[in-house]
């Protein structure tokens, strides 16, 4: 009998994954966060083939990983292994958006922000914009 290799996640799976971390990343999912993703599954271009299921999965596949030492570590080798580099800024901005979408953002959430940044080499300057623009449309009255 093989054994049966698993299937690499797809790049959307990657984003789905840093937006489920980001949202987990206080130990605290809230219910702003989990439809904020949905959303951005729903409405966003790059996920218009997306099977929406696979979020379980994904979460899931978070939750192991959380659970374990070097488990950050080992989302961001999946992570930087099979999403294209020139969507490690949208990944950084989907992250954003999700870490603004209750309208606080928790220590843990601005630490998992600053590793992704590094671990995805975003510039500054761009993670600056990212930033700024989450900011912008977050806002309440």
């Amino acid at each position: 009998m093989t054994e049966q290799i698993p299937h690499p996640l797809s790049p959307q799976d990657c984003l789905v994954t840093v937006m489920i971390a980001v949202s987990a990343s206080d130990e605290t999912i809230r219910t702003s966060e989990l439809v904020k993703i949905e959303n951005l599954i729903n409405h966003l271009p790059i996920f218009a083939t997306y099977d929406l299921d696979r979020m379980r999965l994904m979460a899931q596949t978070v939750f192991d990983l959380f659970s374990v030492e070097d488990g950050l570590d080992a989302l961001f080798g999946l992570v930087r292994d099979n999403l294209p580099d020139h969507l490690f800024e949208t990944a950084y901005a989907l992250a954003c958006d999700v870490a603004a979408a209750d309208g606080t953002l928790t220590d843990a959430e601005l630490r998992l922000l600053e590793e992704i940044r590094f671990e995805l080499d975003i510039d500054r300057l761009h993670a600056a914009a990212i930033e700024r623009a989450a900011r912008a449309r977050h806002l309440t009255v």
